[in-house]
């Protein structure tokens, strides 16, 4: 029996960690402990995002609440540690590229145990991001890296040279896998929209919010180029309360319940994001979809979906949504192996070194 720990370090983990605990579920070769860097009463886990999953809650907390990315990393080192001691484990997954992914990942390799990374590979090649530095931290010391596409496992597989213990596996999209579990349970949320007939707007990176110039110069090109089309933002209240201080053109409302959140998108006309999950989803759904980015994770969305990339620039802004309103969209397709079966693919490869 393989005793897997999952380590999650937000919200957004979750939603990728639901399909690994299904696949493990269905498996008589494995037991698994999963774990949450955060608090108990962490205010982002709304009530329903367990349930909304079809997933347990996870079995440890380790209590870590900070701001501080090297506070973070240096608590949840100390309090995973103990927890391995407590809880004896042969593999550690880790999720993403956060300061606690990397933390658990540290603590994993110095007690010598086989560590493995989802979604390992995404690069922005940018060193002043805290995210770059973890994932290159998290890949080089990682056992297994699932990859979600061909340049992730291009950049894992050139990263890792000659090291004979590093294994790069190109699993697909677990956030896929997510989606089509769920497609039949999507709910409508409890606003006055008709499908196919408005766009979606989301907006959570710090930095944009913190320019206020700058998104306001991007929210009246958004503006201009919607014409009658509604524009629905869901947002947590530091973004609402930033962006309703400087437009009244766009419906800013909470932030949606997962399933209320999923049947929105996957209804809209388009998609306005700066989330690579979102546009992930996005090119799943065949919804055309904006990023307010200059990269991202998983140029498949781009090469081959339905995502196009903007940077911060609002004259590509307008015209990139005038296209999304006149139904001007470039043709898309799925990619590679983001067919719903990547958790599978994880767990027969962990069942099988």
């Amino acid at each position: 029996m393989k005793r897997i720990t999952i380590v999650a370090g937000a919200r957004p983990n979750f939603v990728k960690v639901a399909p690994l605990i299904r696949a493990i579920e269905k498996t008589d070769g494995a037991s698994y402990l999963l774990v949450y860097a955060g608090r108990e009463d962490d205010p982002t886990l709304e009530s329903s995002i367990f349930d909304d999953l079809q997933m347990p809650r996870p079995t440890v907390f380790l209590g870590v609440d900070s701001t501080s990315l090297n506070e973070i990393t240096s608590r949840v080192m100390a309090q995973f540690d103990a927890l391995l001691n407590q809880h004896p484990t042969d593999v550690v997954i880790v999720v993403d590229d956060l300061a606690s992914t990397m933390a658990a990942a540290i603590v994993t390799k110095k007690r010598g145990l086989q560590l493995a990374h989802l979604v390992a590979g995404t690069r922005s090649f940018n060193m002043q991001m805290p995210k770059e530095v973890n994932r290159l931290v998290i890949d080089a010391l990682s056992d297994y890296l699932f990859t979600a596409g061909v340049k992730n496992s291009s950049v894992a597989t050139r990263e890792q040279g000659d090291k004979p213990e590093g294994g790069v596996y190109m699993v697909g999209n677990i956030l896929m896998d997510t989606l089509r579990f769920n497609h039949q349970r999507l709910r409508q949320p409890a606003i006055d929209v008709e499908p196919g007939k408005y766009i979606v707007l989301t907006v959570n990176r710090k930095a944009l919010l913190a320019d206020s110039a700058k998104l306001q110069s991007m929210l009246e090109a958004i503006a201009s180029a919607t014409a009658d089309v509604p524009v629905i933002a869901p947002l947590r209240p530091e973004a609402r309360n930033v962006i309703d201080g400087l437009t009244s053109s766009l419906e800013t409302i909470p932030s949606l319940p997962y399933l209320e959140f999923g049947w929105l998108t996957a209804h809209a006309l388009g998609i306005i994001t700066d989330s690579g999950n979102v546009a992930e989803e996005a090119t799943f759904n065949g919804v055309p979809c904006i990023t307010l980015n200059s990269y991202t994770e998983h140029q498949e969305t781009v090469s081959k979906g339905s995502n196009v990339l903007v940077g911060e620039n609002p004259q590509l802004l307008h015209e990139a949504v005038g296209k999304m309103v006149r139904g001007e969209w470039k043709p898309c397709a799925l990619p590679d192996r983001w067919d719903g079966r990547t958790a599978e693919r994880i767990v027969q490869i962990l069942l099988d070194r």
